[in-house]
Order: C-alpha cells, then structure tokens, then sequence
C-alpha cells in the first residue's frame, strides 16, 4: 500500500497492524539525543515542522558529494530507548507515524491510539537497500549541537518499505509476538 504526504491522521488512521506500506514524502530522522533533548523543553528549529510528519529512528550515514548530502546507509535504530520521552513527542509534535526496529511500548502505543500515529517497522539490516530510497537529502538541523548520527535529517523519500506493527487502535503485533512466545516457553518448561 502506499502512503504519501501529506501524513494526514485519515490516511493514518486507516492503517492497520501487519499492513505493508511504501512510504513516498518527507520523513525526519531523530535518535537518542533529539528526543532527551525535545522531553526536556528543548526547541525544533524554526524550519522543523513535525505535525502530520513521520520520525525515522535512524542516524544515516551521509557524504558530502559535490556540495550535496547523499546518503549511504539508513538503517533503523532500536526503538525501544525512545519509550521514555516517545509518546510525550508525538502528543506535543502532532507526529504521525515513527519509523524503527524492534517495536515499542504500551506508553508509545496509547500515544499512537489517542493521538492518530502509528509504529512502521523498518527492516534491520537493509540500510543500504533503504539509503537506495532516500531520494534526496532537503537539509539537516542541529549538527553542531548533536554530530551527524544524532542530528535532525529531512529527507525526501520513495518506494521506502515498512511494515505497520503498532496501529492507531491499540494493537501492537510486537504484544501479541510476545504473548505467543511466552506461551510456547511455558508449554516447554
């Protein structure tokens, strides 16, 4: 299924838990540091606008060619070390779908229910067959404050694969991998 910007909570609302979609737009990247840093009052800068978009956990490995950021590599981080600040971005940045690996949590994924946003699973280990999808590098933010791996990177992208894993209505595939799991240990143990 494809999914273009603008993110609208519509177009994100109709998404469901194992729907494949292709991502075709803008998608901002933001790690660890981005997201301690927005928790704790910090400020985007003014050419920043997150609502309605799609946060990539990725720090993309980039080069400057000609004058012009492209990007090698853009894998998906783990996800999980965003749960403590997560839901309070998405409330207070109107973002409308976060993209990673490994899943996240019931605070994320309450935050995905009230506030229309979805968890998209990026496949680990792809980050050059993902880097191919990144069409063009728009512009990075806080480099100086935060290196290139933590920093803020626009990027437009096409044909970019994930899989919904987290939907707007409380279902979360990586809760019910876990209860199936849990269940099968306990038939062997």
């Amino acid at each position: 299924m494809k999914l273009e910007a603008p993110f609208t909570e519509g177009k994100i609302r109709a998404l469901k838990v194992r729907d494949a979609v292709e991502i075709h737009g803008v998608l901002f990247t933001g790690r660890d540091a981005v997201h301690k840093y927005l928790h704790e009052g910090g400020a985007l800068p003014s050419k920043v606008d997150l609502h309605d978009s799609i946060l990539y956990h990725c720090g993309p490995v980039v080069l400057k060619e000609k004058g012009r950021w492209k990007v090698t590599a853009a894998g998906p981080t783990t996800s999980f070390r965003e749960e403590p600040y997560q839901h309070e971005i998405i409330r207070k940045f109107g973002i409308r779908g976060v993209i990673g690996k490994g899943g996240m949590g019931d605070k994320t994924l309450a935050a995905c229910k009230e506030h229309g946003c979805v968890y998209l699973h990026a496949v680990g280990g792809a980050a050059q067959v993902l880097a191919d999808c990144v069409k063009e590098v728009l512009d990075v933010y806080m480099m100086k404050e935060f290196g290139a791996p933590e920093a803020i990177w626009k990027l437009r992208v096409e044909n970019f694969p994930v899989v919904v894993t987290m939907d707007s209505y409380g279902n979360s595939l990586h809760r019910e991998i876990f209860a199936k799991s849990q269940a099968e240990l306990a038939k062997h143990l």
